[in-house]
């Protein structure tokens, strides 16, 4: 439900809580000063990434899409998590979709027990950058296997796998692309001039790696895009052929549908009395069904 970590100094530490253990009432929110505002936004699964001071009571909040597993949709998604500093502790607001990130950020914060709370707070947001590479292959990964399949067979089941991919690169772009714009946006915030250097370089390496992320979502978006593109050309094209068989075959059916119904009138008719002018008929529809195809042919060649 909680979990805590004392850093080596012994002043600084981490607190986790996990909300779906907690209820959005519940008074140990309040214990750690968090006030009802921070509560709904860490609370709302669609909150935007972004990061607020509040320099009267010295409080530093933010906001970071985190990379959701492959969940009932079968496309991926992204899902807020909430961090907060004041008084030298970093508290972090977890949930089922995104709590796979706190064992990560434990064994970074065992490896380096002497960070500072916003050296530890940026090298975790690289972490969840890091998170997102994985995700992108195994995308490419079924990318390619679908491709694969539609090669074989333009189904609609592989279609609607495609059309997942898509919908889980569109997450992910907007996802990172928030990402990326928050780390800009603290370098001009007033809780930047308080950062020392060392803070500063893991700030910088962590946005390094957030608009590189965005730079592959996007190339990923794009393959996508111009594949979903190619196959809708081919099922448009396979439709053109259909469609052109189809009419090609009434307007050839018309032939014999026009002699036998001028034969089969009810009023005097040459070949009425010839024993074999059923077979005249039928030899004069095949020589207008050939003459027709034949014209046919190359008109559509």
């Amino acid at each position: 439900m909680i979990t805590e970590r004392k850093f080596q100094n012994g002043i600084n530490t981490w607190i986790n809580i996990n909300s779906d253990t907690v209820g959005n009432d519940s008074d140990l929110y309040k214990q750690y000063g968090i006030d009802s505002e921070l509560i709904s936004y860490a609370l709302d699964r669609n909150e935007r990434a972004r990061a607020d001071y509040d320099d009267e009571v010295d409080a530093f909040t933010l906001i970071y899409n985190v990379p959701k597993k492959k969940g009932q949709n079968q496309y991926y998604e992204t899902a807020p998590m909430t961090f907060l500093i004041q008084n030298q502790r970093l508290l972090t607001i977890s949930n089922h979709t995104n709590e796979y990130i706190i064992p990560q950020m434990e064994r970074y914060l065992e490896k380096n027990p002497t960070d500072s709370v916003f050296k530890f707070l940026f090298a975790s947001l690289f972490i969840i950058s890091d998170n997102y590479f994985p995700l992108i292959e195994e995308m490419n990964k079924e990318r390619n296997y679908i491709n694969d399949m539609l090669k074989q067979k333009t189904t609609k089941k592989n279609l609607l796998a495609l059309s997942d991919l898509e919908t889980g690169t569109t997450y992910f772009i907007s996802g990172t692309k928030q990402n990326a714009v928050l780390l800009e946006q603290i370098k001009t915030n007033a809780i930047y001039r308080r950062l020392n250097e060392e803070e500063s370089e893991q700030l910088e390496d962590t946005l390094i790696e957030a608009k590189q992320l965005v730079e592959m979502t996007q190339l990923t978006a794009q393959v996508l895009q111009q594949l979903s593109g190619t196959y809708n050309n081919i099922l448009n094209n396979n439709l053109n052929d259909t469609m052109k068989i189809l009419t090609v075959l009434s307007l050839l059916l018309t032939v014999p549908t026009i002699v036998t119904g001028y034969f089969g009138m009810n009023m005097p008719l040459p070949l009425e009395q010839n024993i074999f002018g059923w077979l005249i008929v039928i030899g004069i529809s095949l020589v207008g069904w050939f003459g027709l195809a034949f014209i046919l042919h190359f008109i559509l060649k």
